[in-house]
């Protein structure tokens, strides 16, 4: 998989920009503010329909304007694609796969397969389960569209029974109407969780060498999902919880509230991990995912690497850049300095200035 161009019309701090692509490595460089990391998160967002960053549509839009055009060429196994993703203020966004609008925003995934590795994502082992379950969530929405239905209703039925929860204070004969909701919150949540524990006990397989040639052999990881409930109970937990559920005005048990467990030894890494053992086995997990990607669509996904570099050592270092070698990789960086050079083949240099994009090195302006 190759993107070949990329057309940006008042997205960020971006009024007008085209910019063409060849296969290999792909380097934005330049100060913080920039520009650099939006071009990344238009990608993502031609993959994925969602800013890596959480943002919603209209704060990606330039200021002033009302609307942002994304346009995504590329060419998967030979067949060329174009996405085009139109962001609105005030309305839904619209895509276009070829030209032809879409009903569902799901229908555009397993298109483009992209592993987006950021700063943040170093701290994924210490930061809250939300997080986690994200991680999870937007992995599988690019391989499984089966997930991404489940996932999608699941969510609509949760937001219901919350709101119905809160409704039960005003009227109480409400709650009769709960059963049908906990139903279905149950029929796909189970099917959520059996996804999700599969998902991570692939991507273990691939995990463990990683993070043990990582740490020298010294250390042996393992992950599994860490489940509010177990699916078979999960309708059952769902009518048990139901006072308290009402009382709080919230849904207590189900896929929303899970997590992922990492350990050593027996160890719980998020809670008992220094930073150091945290940051090896993030690297570790996104070095697995872009290997089980590879693995499930037989097909290399693009990479994205969002300032990542400065946060790791030059042994971390190495161990990325030797996953670069076989697909199509975009880095951001502040200086070129922070790329040794001969480490890795270097086949496009872009320097990002004030939301203009100038080939080759060191170009001044004022």
């Amino acid at each position: 998989m190759i993107i070949e161009a990329l057309e940006l019309d008042h997205f960020r701090n971006y009024k007008q920009l085209a910019i063409r692509f060849e296969p290999g490595t792909t380097i934005f460089y330049g100060d913080n503010a920039q520009g650099k990391t939006n071009i990344l998160e238009a990608m993502y967002l031609c993959s994925t329909t969602r800013s890596h960053r959480g943002s919603k549509d209209k704060e990606m839009i330039q200021f002033e304007n009302e609307e942002s055009h994304i346009k995504l060429l590329l060419r998967k196994r030979e067949i060329p694609y174009r996405i085009d993703i139109h962001l609105r203020k005030n309305r839904p966004k619209g895509i276009a796969i070829n030209g032809i609008p879409i009903k569902k925003a799901s229908e555009l995934f397993g298109i483009v397969n992209m592993v987006f590795f950021s700063p943040e994502d170093l701290d994924i082992i210490k930061r809250g389960p939300a997080e986690r379950r994200r991680f999870m969530d937007m992995e599988l929405c690019q391989l499984d569209r089966v997930y991404v239905s489940n996932l999608v209703n699941y969510n609509k039925c949760l937001i219901q029974r919350n709101q119905l929860l809160k409704d039960i204070d005003y009227n109480r004969q409400l709650i009769d109407t709960l059963d049908i909701w906990d139903q279905q919150l149950a029929d796909y949540g189970k099917k959520i969780i059996e996804r999700r524990k599969q998902f991570l006990e692939e991507l273990e397989v691939l995990l463990i060498p990683i993070h043990r040639n990582l740490t020298n052999g010294t250390e042996t990881i393992r992950i599994s999902y860490d489940a509010s409930i177990e699916s078979e109970k999960l309708y059952h937990t769902l009518a048990e919880n139901r006072e308290r559920d009402i009382r709080q005005k919230i849904t207590s048990a189900g896929p929303h509230r899970d997590d992922i467990l990492f350990s050593v030894e027996g160890t719980d890494m998020r809670r008992f991990g220094s930073q150091g053992q945290q940051r090896t086995i993030a690297l570790s997990l996104k070095l697995a995912q872009i290997s089980l990607v590879k693995q499930m669509i037989h097909d290399t996904p693009v990479l994205l690497l969002d300032d990542v570099m400065s946060e790791l050592d030059a042994g971390r270092q190495n161990h990325l850049l030797e996953s670069l070698n076989q697909g199509q990789t975009f880095i951001t960086c502040t200086g070129l300095e922070e790329l040794v050079e001969n480490r890795f083949t270097v086949d496009n240099v872009f320097q990002v200035v004030k939301g203009a994009v100038f080939a080759g090195k060191e170009h001044s302006h004022e």
